[in-house]
């Protein structure tokens, strides 16, 4: 599981047996270790929520995403889902959910878990 944050942004990527976890369990989690802790993030299904949402709980990133919505995800060729998330006092947090593709350029990282990219034959 691949975590990005940008200013008011996070997105998330997950390769096929991620993708796979989440969809047997509705709940994968990720951890980066630091000298004083650790960060970590989840991707959690819940039927409460309506759109896709995040919060910060004890260094814990966590996304929830819909229940309805993550079925649909896993089942289907869909991507992602994304969401501009209403914070209080009115800023915007923009959150994307993903299948993480392989990558069109030279990279040393093992891509064997990726979902094919739909632009490689156009990249040849």
């Amino acid at each position: 599981m691949k975590l990005r944050i940008k200013g008011n942004s996070i997105r998330i990527r997950l390769t096929k047996s991620e993708v796979n976890q989440f969809a047997k369990d509705g709940y994968i989690e990720e951890h980066t270790l630091l000298p004083n802790g650790k960060l970590s993030y989840v991707v959690k299904k819940d039927a409460t929520v309506n759109e896709l949402s995040a919060d910060l709980s004890k260094q814990t990133v966590v996304m929830l995403m819909p229940e309805h919505d993550a079925t649909n995800w896993v089942q289907t060729e869909r991507v992602g889902y994304e969401n501009n998330m209403i914070l209080p006092g009115g800023e915007k947090l923009y959150l994307l959910i993903e299948k993480d593709f392989k990558c069109l350029d030279n990279t040393n990282e093992d891509q064997s878990d990726m979902y094919d990219n739909p632009l490689a034959e156009f990249h040849k």
